[in-house]
């Protein structure tokens, strides 16, 4: 078992600013980092990647799509674009040496059609998500998909369709990922969740049901261990926590107040209460 932190506390764009940040972490005792991955270029990441190869940190990468780069449009050339933006994704990874992207890259964050997902858009994104596969394995890169409670996005809500989806694109470099956030919000329990992806998740996001510091709200974590330690699992248990720090982010995340004391608390507490309850869930 390993564990992270998620950067987007503190930016959505990690700069030199930020490596300040990322030595505090590891002093912490973390050993990766999980980077959103939103803009920049292959230099840009060249240096990214020697500061952690520098601190010893290994990293993990979160992205999104937006209308322009849609994988469920109807329209082929929008599709296309989906396509250009996941490889060059996979490509920012390969150059920071990452061992998994995650995130809901499957449809635009935020954007509703007014019904659940059809045929069709499973298909479509089906399609676009098997080509960023191809490209994933070429660069020896995990694709973990992201379902999404339903405030967020119509498309991909549950685990059951979290399921479905990697099953549908049929690609060993594409699996799906669980997040005790959006499992509180949209299932019936966590174990009955974790058992449902438990032959196709690859990664871990740990995060309070107010996305808070892990351990403080209602989450039920004694079961969301012990399910996800049956398993067999060992991979990343990465935090992730929202502030205010970034509007764009507060607003699509829907943080409107301060949800912990200061960003130090929630990594700190929080790696300290991972292994607390993968210990007792053993």
């Amino acid at each position: 078992m390993k564990i992270g932190m998620n950067l987007l506390l503190w930016t959505g764009f990690v700069t030199e600013a930020d490596f300040p940040t990322m030595a505090k972490i590891k002093a912490a005792g973390f050993d990766g980092v999980e980077l959103p991955l939103f803009d920049g270029n292959a230099d840009h990441y060249k240096t990214v990647r020697a500061e952690l190869d520098r601190l010893g940190l290994a990293c993990s990468t979160v992205t999104v799509m937006t209308p322009e780069m849609n994988p469920i449009s109807p329209d082929a050339a929008v599709r296309e674009k989906a396509v250009e933006r996941l490889k060059w994704a996979v490509e920012m990874n390969h150059v920071l040496g990452s061992f998994a992207m995650c995130g809901p890259f499957h449809s635009p964050l935020g954007v509703f059609s007014g019904t659940g997902p059809t045929a069709d858009e499973k298909g479509r994104a089906a399609d676009v998500l098997r080509k960023a596969a191809e490209f994933a394995k070429d660069a020896k890169l995990t694709l973990a998909i992201e379902y999404l409670n339903r405030f967020e996005c119509y498309f991909l809500t549950t685990a059951v369709d979290a399921k479905a989806l990697v099953e549908s694109v049929g690609h060993p470099n594409f699996r799906c990922m669980y997040d005790t956030f959006h499992a509180h919000i949209e299932e019936k329990s966590q174990a009955s969740a974790v058992k449902t992806v438990e032959k196709v998740f690859a990664h871990v996001h740990i995060s309070e049901n107010d996305r808070g510091t892990p351990g403080t709200g209602q989450v039920r974590w004694d079961e969301a261990f012990k399910a996800i330690r049956q398993t067999g699992y060992d991979g990343w248990f990465v935090i992730e926590a929202f502030g205010r720090a970034l509007p764009d982010l507060a607003a699509a995340t829907r943080v409107w107040r301060d949800l912990f004391p200061t960003p130090d608390e929630v990594y700190t507490k929080g790696i300290q209460f991972i292994k607390e309850k993968w210990a007792a869930a053993a």
